[in-house]
C-alpha cells in the first residue's frame, strides 16, 4: 500500500508540473501579447520576459526553456512575426535556461533576499536575450542581402530596447516571484494531501 501511495505521489507531482509549465507557457503568451510598446525599429516591448525568468526559476532551467520558448513563440506566431517565430523559441529557451540554472546554483541563495537573486540571475539571462536577437536579427538582414558592415550598424539601433525589456522583465520577475512560487507550493501541497 505505501507502495502505491509513492507511486501515485509520483504520477501526481508530474502531473502538477506538467499543468504548471503549460500554465506559465500561456501567461508568457499573453504577458507579450497583451502590453505592446512599439518601438522606431519596427518591433516593441512587452512584459512577457518577465514570465520567462519565472520559466526557468519555477520549472528549473530544462523544462523552464521549453515553456518561455513555446509561450514566447505563439506569441510571435499569433501576432504575426512568422520571422521571429525560431529564433524567439531558441532565444527565450536559453533565456529561461540561464535564468533558471543561475538561480538554482547561486551559492548563498537561501540568505539572500528575492529581489536580488532575481537580479543576480535575471541580469546575465536577459543579456542573453540582448545578444541573441542581435545575432539573430543580424543574420536576417545578411540572408536579406544586406552588407555585413550595414547589417550590424542597422541592428545595433534595436539592442537600447531590447536592453529595456530585459531590464522590465527583471523587475516583473522580482514582483510576480513571490506571489506565484507561494501559489506554486500550494498546489503542491494540495496535490500531495
Amino acid at each position: 500500500k505505501e507502495k502505491q501511495r509513492g507511486c501515485h505521489n509520483m504520477k501526481s507531482k508530474k502531473t502538477r508540473t506538467i499543468i504548471l509549465a503549460a500554465l506559465l507557457a500561456a501567461l508568457t503568451t499573453v504577458a507579450t501579447m497583451i502590453i505592446r510598446i512599439p518601438t522606431p525599429t519596427l518591433g516593441y516591448i512587452h512584459l512577457g520576459d518577465g514570465l520567462v525568468l519565472l520559466c526557468g526559476i519555477l520549472l528549473g532551467p530544462g523544462l523552464g526553456a521549453v515553456a518561455a520558448g513555446i509561450g514566447s513563440m505563439l506569441a510571435d506566431l499569433f501576432g504575426g512575426y512568422m520571422a521571429w517565430v525560431p529564433g524567439t523559441f531558441a532565444i527565450k529557451a536559453l533565456t529561461a535556461l540561464a535564468g533558471g540554472w543561475l538561480y538554482h546554483h547561486m551559492a548563498g541563495r537561501e540568505r539572500m533576499n528575492m529581489p536580488v537573486r532575481v537580479a543576480l540571475c535575471g541580469i546575465p539571462a536577459e543579456i542573453v536575450m540582448v545578444a541573441g536577437y542581435y545575432v539573430y536579427e543580424v543574420g536576417m538582414e545578411l540572408v536579406a542581402g544586406s552588407a555585413a558592415g550595414a547589417a550590424v550598424a542597422a541592428v545595433l539601433a534595436g539592442v537600447p530596447f531590447n536592453i529595456v525589456q530585459g531590464l522590465a522583465g527583471v523587475i516583473v520577475c522580482a514582483v510576480l516571484l513571490p506571489v506565484l512560487g507561494h501559489a506554486s507550493a500550494e498546489m503542491g501541497e494540495r496535490i500531495r494531501t
